[in-house]
């Protein structure tokens, strides 16, 4: 269970001057802890303390880093059932897919271990022409100084870690503000933290409220602002966060094409798990399946079966698989969303009922185009089936979005691989999956509506770093 109450940190220390902050259970309702609030001071602490430990962060010997950061995976791993437990609770996250995430917590903190030590630079050859003769040029890449970050609910762990491990790898102190809905994780990374010997100041973590973080995008002592959360928030940041560099991670309506050629076994159980897992809460869970005619009827089938064997029920029973969304007034707007789908003309194959925070596994369609289920990001269990019967068509169906996250392709056909790589405007393409798939060293980060700037550790790190160019002369 979780501890009755938890401090926030501070400069590295865990400070409790309230306990303001109720965080509930999302499957019975209930206040299950409590949080301490940080108010505009203690944030404007936090970042001045943050500002104090950059020169001495930024000397500490990469070997040194890499030790804090292997301390955090070990401690992690010993905490793993406690962590995977705190997050069922506070995010409703089914069990298995809790300690799913804390597994990638440890990933993500022993590639960032991993990447500490090899931050390198490049020689450059300047004698482009005889006014250059005997000039060299040699780059390394110095960390950006203080980053503020804000992080979301619904992977409150392995999204944090995605921010915190980089900035510890390549020397960036930071100011943290976990989402209000799961901060519990984000003070346990804290108290790891606060275990090492990571110079005064050198983090913080901040639950706040939205009005009193304003400093964590205006406050010009900070240099780089990483947010993670809605495009209506994020690019509101963006636009009032200064000079300071920033990175999205936003939102998305993620498509799964299924052609002609796939198998249907393997894309069945791929798609199902891609459109549901975590009651359909990511940012690249499979919104939207086109797929070609010739299939279209079995694979609609099979979908619909497979569907309606999910378990829904308590998150903390290890058969569960549909967990509640994260509120209630969640799963209401979503439903209503089904309905307004519906009365649009679309079909309703399954789901769509609703038990509190709960709402069934959906799948719908003949759904128009311009629906909000399809044009918006639903951000929960709900997916929508087209079809398609010619390949690049399929591909501008893809493309007929303002997001641009990541997509999915089942086909066996490399002309068509390579074109969708081409053709597609999304982050990333993934071939024999679904684009709810991704593992922690790669790149990731989406185009349009769906953000800038690239996470996975060692683009993170660039994104902290910048590079610092020395020339010398040989006469």
């Amino acid at each position: 269970m979780l501890q009755e109450t938890y401090p926030y940190y501070l400069a590295n220390k865990p400070l409790a001057p309230n306990h303001d902050l109720e965080v509930t259970d999302k499957f019975t309702g209930l206040v299950a802890t409590r949080v301490a609030v940080a108010d505009t001071a203690a944030i404007d602490a936090g970042i001045a303390a943050c500002v104090e430990a950059q020169e001495p962060l930024r000397e500490m010997p990469p070997y040194e880093r890499q030790a804090i950061l292997y301390h955090c995976v070990k401690r992690f791993e010993e905490r793993f059932e406690e962590l995977s437990l705190a997050l069922c609770i506070e995010a409703g996250k089914p069990i298995k897919d809790s300690r799913g995430e804390v597994s990638r917590l440890i990933d993500t903190f022993r590639v960032a271990a991993e990447e500490s030590v090899r931050i390198d630079g490049e020689l450059i050859n300047l004698e482009i022409s005889a006014r250059a003769k005997g000039y060299h040029g040699i780059t390394r890449r110095v960390p950006i100084g203080p980053c503020s970050f804000i992080s979301p609910f619904n992977f409150p762990l392995n999204l944090t870690a995605h921010k915190v491990a980089p900035a510890l790898a390549c020397g960036c102190p930071f100011v943290l503000k976990p989402a209000s809905r799961t901060p519990v994780g984000a003070i346990i990374i804290g108290e790891v933290l606060a275990e090492t010997d990571l110079p005064a100041g050198a983090f913080s973590v901040l639950p706040c409220s939205r009005d009193g973080a304003d400093l964590f995008t205006v406050d010009e002592r900070l240099k780089l602002l990483s947010f993670t959360g809605s495009p209506e928030v994020g690019w509101a940041l963006k636009a009032r966060a200064g000079k300071k560099a920033v990175v999205l991670e936003l939102g998305g309506n993620a498509a799964c094409l299924v052609d002609e050629d796939a198998d249907l076994d393997d894309a069945v159980e791929r798609i199902v798990f891609g459109a549901f897992y975590q009651s359909g809460q990511s940012c690249i869970g499979v919104q939207r399946i086109l797929m070609h005619d010739a299939i279209a009827d079995e694979l609609t089938a099979r979908l619909v079966a497979r569907t309606r064997e999910l378990k829904s029920g308590d998150p903390k029973r290890e058969d569960t698989f549909i967990g509640p969304m994260i509120a209630e007034s969640e799963a209401v707007r979503l439903a209503g969303w089904i309905e307004e789908a519906i009365d649009a003309g679309g079909e309703l194959l399954c789901g769509g009922g609703r038990d509190g925070a709960i709402l069934e596994p959906t799948l719908l369609a003949e759904v128009p185009a311009n629906a909000t289920v399809c044009a918006a990001e639903a951000f929960g269990p709900v997916a929508v089936i087209s079809r398609f019967s010619d390949f690049d068509a399929g591909l501008a169906e893809i493309n007929a979005s303002t997001f641009g996250l990541q997509a999915g392709l089942f086909t066996r056909d490399i002309r068509k691989i390579l074109k969708a790589w081409d053709v597609l405007e999304v982050g990333g393409v993934v071939i024999g999956d679904v684009p709810s798939w991704r593992v922690d060293n790669m790149p990731y980060g989406g185009v349009k509506d769906s953000g800038l700037g690239r996470e996975g550790v060692r683009y993170a790190i660039e994104d902290m770093t910048e590079p610092r160019l020395l020339v010398i002369r040989n006469p």
